[in-house]
This record gives structure tokens, sequence and C-alpha cells, in this order.
């Protein structure tokens, strides 16, 4: 059993969690460029592409985030690894994920034919279902790539190298963005492709991605590989089996979250055309204002996954504090800007232009995205020791249990009571925010269970007791 005692913040620990974690801020913020970039040009080309956009994008990245989510638990291995000063066993761990990545790759590619009849069900007019179909038809090739890039990613992560994935991050994004302006409209020389240009914009991004991981792996990457053949077919299905197993709900969470989102903007339009047009609006101010505390949630997650491999569980709630603390001023610094200068905030996200009526209705939105904002730095930090300690299994029913078992259905209640009334919509944020922070409750109160009882399931299926 591992015993923890409250220990005063060191500004040691916080240049730490910074500089971890503001890497992995910068590459978000580059993927959002890359997004924006992406939405803008689409709006711009033609009214039929902007309205495929949404559905295609969101199905796209609902099925991808399944694969990368699962990958993505490589990053907690190595941390381990990392924490124990096994430098083969980065290295292992690190060709581990990247043998799942290719499993779930080319699982990815073998499920395009089904992807590309989901805009089938949809009811759209058929040419906005043909528009729909070329993007998830090239969807899973660059999202097999992206698996495949999670992966090396996470070993560099892991390791706590967080500047290489930022470096190769906004190279891969900068040439995104110039491909999918050219493919787009057909500048730069390149052929005009309109929605399928859009999607082979992203797929040169993800390549060039993966060329600069491959060039910045280190020598003995290659014989983490030859390691995991020479231990033969029935141990290689064995590893890749567990790594799936602990991954799979981390995937499962992230798809599950982004389909909440997903049911939270159709729900929204049931409050009328105005709420539905504010909260879209509102919901781009609210995706860039928490992209940072998916950073530090990162961050977190890979320091306290070397805590968990060196043995030292007690140091998990002293990270995590750390961490919350910086999270809180940043979210104090951004809920005074939206709550002091709302319109200012919103006016890049499709403000202008809007109708009073549209105006008024997101900015007294934004004045309560603040409640999100401190949910989610609590879930986001709490989903992260979670995966480390290979408890994301615990998060996915969690997220299940909350989300579609009572918060879709309460938030469903409450729209149509309040049919065409936009008025409603900050108070559909709020109930909204609630269950975020009752998800951060139920993470915060499991893993102080797994602190004191020094559990690690990464590797085994029951608890192993860590002396701090």
């Amino acid at each position: 059993m591992s015993t923890t005692r409250s220990r005063p913040l060191d500004l040691r620990a916080m240049g730490e969690v910074v500089r971890v974690s503001v890497p992995l801020m910068f590459g978000m913020v580059g993927n959002l460029v890359l997004m924006l970039v992406d939405r803008i040009c689409l709006a711009r080309y033609s009214e039929d592409a902007l309205k495929a956009s949404g559905p295609a994008v969101f199905t796209a990245t609902t099925v991808i985030m399944v694969t990368t989510g699962a990958v993505g638990i490589t990053r907690s291995y190595v941390a381990q690894a990392h924490g124990r000063g096994d430098k083969r066993g980065t290295v292992d761990e690190g060709a581990n994920g990247f043998a799942l990545g290719l499993v779930l790759s080319a699982l990815l590619l073998a499920a395009t034919p089904l992807l590309t009849r989901v805009p089938q069900l949809s009811g759209h007019p058929a040419h906005i279902q043909e528009l729909e179909a070329q993007y998830l038809g090239l969807s899973t090739l660059f999202g097999a790539v992206m698996t495949l890039n999670m992966a090396l990613s996470s070993y560099f992560n892991g390791m706590g190298r967080t500047r290489i994935p930022m470096t190769v991050g906004i190279i891969g994004q900068a040439v995104g963005v110039v491909m999918t302006v050219g493919l787009v409209f057909g500048r730069f020389g390149l052929p005009e492709m309109g929605m399928r240009g859009s999607a082979l914009g992203t797929l040169c991004a993800v390549s060039v991605m993966f060329l600069g991981y491959a060039v910045c792996l280190p020598r003995g990457y290659a014989a983490g590989f030859g390691r995991l053949l020479r231990r033969g077919a029935g141990s290689i299905a064995g590893v890749l089996w567990l790594r799936l197993r602990r991954g799979a709900p981390a995937g499962g969470s992230l798809s599950l979250e982004e389909l909440g989102q997903t049911a939270f903007v159709w729900l929204a339009g049931v409050l009328g055309p105005v709420a539905l047009a504010a909260n879209s609006v509102a919901l781009a101010l609210n995706y860039a204002a928490v992209i940072p505390l998916i950073g530090l949630g990162m961050g977190c997650n890979i320091l306290c996954g070397r805590a968990v491999g060196a043995g030292r569980h007690g140091d998990i709630p002293h990270i995590m504090r750390v961490t919350l603390t910086i999270s809180g001023g940043y979210v104090a610094a951004v809920a005074a800007l939206q709550i002091l200068t709302p319109s200012l905030l919103l006016s890049p996200f499709g403000l202008d232009g809007a109708g009073s009526a549209v105006t008024d209705h997101a900015v007294d939105t934004s004045r309560v995205l603040w409640t999100y904002a401190a949910a989610f730095m609590f879930s986001m930090v709490g989903s992260g020791v979670l995966e480390c300690l290979g408890l994301a299994r615990f998060g996915f029913v969690a997220r299940i249990v909350l989300m579609w078992g009572l918060c879709v259905p309460t938030i469903t209640v409450f729209v149509l009571l309040f049919r065409d009334d936009p008025d409603m919509l900050p108070v559909m944020w709020v109930i909204f925010s609630a269950f975020e922070a009752v998800m951060a409750a139920v993470c915060l109160w499991r893993i102080r269970r797994a602190v004191a009882g020094g559990e690690n399931h990464l590797h085994t299926d029951s608890p192993a007791p860590q002396t701090a």
C-alpha cells in the first residue's frame, strides 16, 4: 500500500509540467488551424460542399478516434518503462504500439466500403450523399496513416520528448494548409478537386508527419520489432491483444465523447434555428478554448505514467495538483475574457454578419462556456491518469453511463420541454457542464482508490502493489 502526503506546490514540478505540456498544446493549436482552413475552404468552394462537410467530417472523426485512441495507450506504456529506467523496454513498448497500429490501420482500410455507405442512411439529397461518400472513402486512407502517426508520436511523448511531435506536426500541418487550398480550388498548379481535395490535403499533411517521425526515430527502434517477431505468433498475439484491451476503451471514450458533442449539436437545433446557429459559433469558441487543457492533460498522463513505472504512486496527487493549478489559472483567464469580451472572441468564428438574434444568443451562451472548461479540465486530467494506470476501461464505462445513460436523455427532455426557445441555450450548456463535472468526480474517486492500493493494470489484470 502506498501512502500519500500533501506536498506544497513547487516551481520545479510546475516547470516540468509546462516543459512537457506546452509543445503538446502547440501541436493541438496546429490541428485547429488545419481544421479551420479546411472548413473555410469548403465553405467558400460551394454551399453543397459546406453541407456535406459537417456530417462527413464528424463521421470520419468518430471512426478514426477509435483507432488513434486505442494506439495512443502506447504513450502510457512507454512512460512507465521510462520511469523504470528501462531503455530497452521503452523501445519494445514503442514497437508493440506500432505493431498494433499496423493491425488497426489494416482493419480501418478494410472498412472503407462500409463507411462509404453511411451517407445513404442520412436521407440527404443524392448529390450531397455523393460528396460525403467521396470524403469518407479517402478518410480511411488518411485515418490509417494517422493511426500509425499516433503510435510514433506516443513513443516520443512517453519519453518526454514532446518537442519532436510538435515540430513534426507543425511542418505537416503547414503542408496540409497549402495542399488543401491548392487541391480544393485548383491553385498552385494543382487540380481542382473540391471535397475530394480536402481529404487529399489532410492525407498529404499526415504523410509528411509520418516521414518526419521516421527520420527522428532512434537507431535501435527497429530492434524492438525484431525482438517482438522472435517471440513467436502466439506471444505476439497475446501482447497485441492485451494492448488492444487496454487501449480500445480509451479510443472508445474519445469516440463516445465526439458522438456526444454531435448529439449536443442536433439537440440544440430543437430549440430553434437561432439556437442552432448561435450554438455552432459557441461550439467553435469552446473547442478553441479547451485545446490547451487537452495538452496539459496529456502532459499529466506522461508524468504520472513515469511515476507509476518507478513505483512512486504517491507522486500522482502532487502532479495532478500542479497540473490543475496551471489549468485553473488558464481557465480563469479564459472565463474572464468570455464573460467580459464575448463579442471580440466570437467574431473570428463566424459571428460577423450574423443576425442580431443569433449574435445576442451566441454572446449569452459564451458567458457560460467557462463552466464546461472548468469541468473539462478535471475530467481531462482524470481520464489521462486513469489511462496511465491501465484503468481506461473504467473511464469508458463511466462515460457510457453518464453521457448516454443520463446526460443525453436529460438534455433531450429539456429541449423538448422548451422547444423553439433559444433563450434556453445557455441553460443547456450548464446542464452539459454539470454532467462533465460528475464525470470528473467519478474519475478522481477511482484514482484515489488506485493510488491508495498501488494499482497498475497496464501489464496485468490484478493490482500490483507498489511502494512510494
